[in-house]
């Protein structure tokens, strides 16, 4: 059989042709595959209670991985132009990583995300004390928060994969009124978006303000800071804050100053003005914007575009203000993937949420959730890239 080595060749050829885990296709290659979800143990809390983790993909090979732990978005992997993909997030390595040194990576923000000056409101004539986390106000949910709690995951399987979690909490929960009852979804869609949804329910008048506190970086893998990345704002006016980053109730129009994002800018070329109150306060970029258009309905807030890669990033939401974080407070003692140390501004947030301090400013959008009333918003993050 003389012919048979030639056979052979050509049976192994065409299996290459087939098969996508062939030794001679490109490394980081992805072919359009089937969607789905896949659940795998991501390790014990202090406490006992095992997290796990969710690994969301599409048919495009995209991929989200959220832990049901604080519902944090572990990692993010996305296309560059030439079709490598890498994380476009920041992260830690363990479960226990992101339990004892955490600065809000990925995670689910509530019960109220951004600040309440001093960790006081009042609701209804009675005064409510929250912890105090943060530059003598309360930050984030306060001392356990959203982001560290484990939260009930159900995956949802189809040609777009979600996971839906739940978590109620407590009356009194962190100082807060009423057993808030909240699902929060995210879906990997078919165009490289991922999608959450928020939603709430509480037995007692309340403030809500849900967001997510995911750190991004385009160049994948976190390469350098996020100087050179572009960025574009839906925003007119600004949310001016003190030195504390609490909203003096004033908004001011970004025209003019380094606030001003409408047209596409490098987010480096402004970020030191030694001679804006409102940056030197921040240390940079740390502030709420009031996004152009009202209503609930889904709107262009901002756009993100990193050259070297090529990704862009869109972000739509029903949030009526976006705050804008530069990475200021990083400084390197976080270390991340693989033994990497996070440095200052090496990643940015863009955090979708009604204003910092609501309930303590009548004037803002109302945060205040009544019995038989739904909280809900929706917020997509949606990646492409462009040569």
């Amino acid at each position: 059989m003389k012919f048979l080595p030639q056979l052979l060749s050509l049976a192994l050829l065409t299996s290459c042709l087939t098969m996508t885990s062939c030794s001679s296709k490109k490394e980081n290659e992805s072919d359009d595959q089937k969607p789905g979800i896949e659940k795998t143990t991501y390790g014990q809390l202090p406490d006992g209670q095992t997290a796990d983790l969710y690994t969301l993909r599409n048919a495009a090979g995209m991929t989200a991985q959220i832990t049901n732990y604080g519902g944090i978005i572990v990692g993010l992997k996305t296309p560059d132009k030439d079709g490598k993909f890498e994380d476009v997030t920041l992260g830690q390595d363990s479960l226990s990583s992101y339990v004892k040194n955490n600065p809000y990576f990925g995670a689910l923000i509530g019960r109220y995300g951004n600040r309440i000056a001093k960790g006081k409101f009042t609701l209804d004539g009675k005064t409510y004390d929250l912890f105090i986390n943060n530059m003598g106000n309360h930050l984030h949910g306060g001392k356990v928060g959203f982001d560290k709690v484990l939260w009930t995951a159900t995956p949802v399987e189809g040609d777009e994969p979600a996971l839906k979690l739940a978590y109620t909490a407590k009356d009194g929960e962190e100082g807060y009124p009423g057993n808030l009852s909240v699902e929060v979804t995210y879906t990997l869609q078919k165009d490289n978006a991922l999608k959450i949804d928020y939603k709430a329910t509480t037995d007692k008048p309340t403030v809500v303000n849900l967001t997510n506190h995911t750190y991004f970086n385009l160049t994948g893998g976190a390469k350098r800071d996020i100087l050179d990345h572009v960025v574009t704002l839906n925003a007119d006016k600004l949310i001016a804050v003190d030195q504390t980053l609490i909203p003096t109730g004033e908004l001011k129009p970004v025209a003019g100053t380094p606030f001003d994002f409408l047209k596409p800018s490098v987010v480096g070329s402004r970020i030191n003005d030694s001679t804006d109150t409102q940056i030197k306060y921040g240390g940079g970029y740390d502030h709420g914007w009031v996004l152009n258009g009202s209503g609930d309905s889904l709107k262009l807030a901002a756009t993100v575009y990193e050259p070297t890669s090529g990704r862009v990033m869109e972000v739509r939401t029903t949030e009526p203000a976006i705050q804008f974080y530069t990475g200021n407070f990083l400084d390197g003692s976080v270390t991340g993937r693989e033994g990497f140390p996070y440095k200052k501004r090496y990643a940015l947030c863009l955090e979708t949420e009604h204003y910092p301090d609501s309930p303590n400013h009548p004037a803002f959008p109302t945060t205040e959730l009544k019995p038989g009333q739904t909280y809900k918003s929706t917020t997509i993050y949606q990646f492409s890239t462009k040569k």
